[in-house]
């Protein structure tokens, strides 16, 4: 049973903070940092110096803060480039950062590029050099070790995972970025594939429950905006939130939020995934806010948008007639352990 569902939730908005709370610290997560540093250094080792060079930056180098998720040409080495025994140490390091969940996610939004690459037109040679599942690319800044301070970067096509760790502890884990193109496919009775189906179904169910009324609050515009705001930027645009707060919402809403929740959380390492839960249940459930842009239903037009104190998730699926997913999580108070000014 998912940790949200533990506690449950009671009548009115009391939500079990001290259950949670309890729960989060007889968990005792394994650190993270100590596989990480072991999977950066033995991914490292395996590479020839000139992909060795490649993959390495300065900590302080701006290269850190350039992220993106089109696919677009990008620094550092990538896993298309390396030999078996650096190819495994590199999925190593992927994992690490991941919980198994989150790397089985990450596995399926890399092998969409094979699916683009059967289903778009024009040149092969163009296609396979644009649509590649091994076109994924890591980076490390500075020195991995289990108490100093350094980053990593693994990015490509729909997917961008941005780690910094200090003092043997992840200190940002975000931005955080899945994607998915084509969103659906029918693949023939029973076998559909849709790799971020929860995000959407949930989220979708959020808005139906809701009373007339209520859904006025949470549908901000009937239009729904072209993509998620921020791309590329160093830190999250940020307004006031807003929709609806957790309080407007009746109970079964709120399940449904809290597994909307949990949904994203689980993609993280339990230390991360954990780290963020205390900071989000410290921000307090009343004080998160759920808006929609767009339309109501399957495969039209849509965009929704989580905001709490501490975090902000947008997902957006518009492109390619709605079957196409972007969506992340990113720190209120500053991506890359930067404090956002902004």
């Amino acid at each position: 049973m998912s940790w949200w569902l533990r506690g449950g939730v009671v009548a009115g908005i009391v939500v079990p903070v001290m259950a949670w709370l309890a729960v989060t610290a007889q968990e005792a997560p394994a650190p993270v940092v100590p596989n990480m540093a072991k999977a950066a250094n033995v991914f490292l080792a395996a590479l020839p110096p000139d992909q060795a060079k490649l993959a390495s930056f300065a900590y302080d180098d701006s290269e850190r803060f350039n992220w993106h998720f089109i696919p677009r040409e990008r620094k550092g080495v990538a896993l298309r480039q390396l030999s078996a025994p650096a190819y495994e140490a590199a999925l190593t390091l992927l994992a690490s950062g991941l919980s198994p969940e989150g790397y089985e996610q990450a596995l399926a939004v890399m092998s969409l590029e094979e699916v683009l690459y059967l289903v778009e037109g024009g040149d092969r040679a163009a296609r396979r050099e644009k649509r590649d599942p091994k076109k994924y690319y890591l980076s490390v800044f500075g020195t991995p070790s289990d108490t100093g301070t350094w980053g990593w970067r693994f990015e490509g096509h729909h997917l961008s995972l941005n780690y910094t760790l200090a003092g043997g502890k992840v200190v940002s884990s975000t931005p955080e970025f899945f994607g998915s193109n084509p969103a659906d496919i029918a693949a023939g009775p029973g076998r559909q594939i849709r790799v971020l189906a929860a995000e959407e179904d949930l989220a979708r169910q959020i808005l139906k429950l809701a009373s007339p009324e209520l859904k006025q609050k949470i549908v901000l515009d009937t239009k729904a905006p072209d993509d998620l705001r921020g791309a590329n930027k160093p830190q999250p645009e940020l307004d006031r939130a807003a929709g609806v707060p957790f309080s407007a919402m009746n109970e079964d809403q709120r399940q449904l939020l809290m597994q909307l929740l949990a949904e994203y959380l689980k993609n993280m390492p339990a230390e991360v995934s954990s780290e963020r839960r205390r900071r989000l249940v410290e921000g307090g459930f009343e004080s998160i806010h759920f808006a929609w842009w767009g339309e109501e239903d399957r495969n039209k037009r849509h965009y929704y948008r989580i905001q709490g104190p501490s975090f902000i998730i947008e997902y957006n699926n518009t492109q390619s007639d709605a079957n196409h997913v972007h969506s992340f999580w990113r720190d209120v108070q500053g991506d890359f352990a930067v404090p956002n000014k902004g």
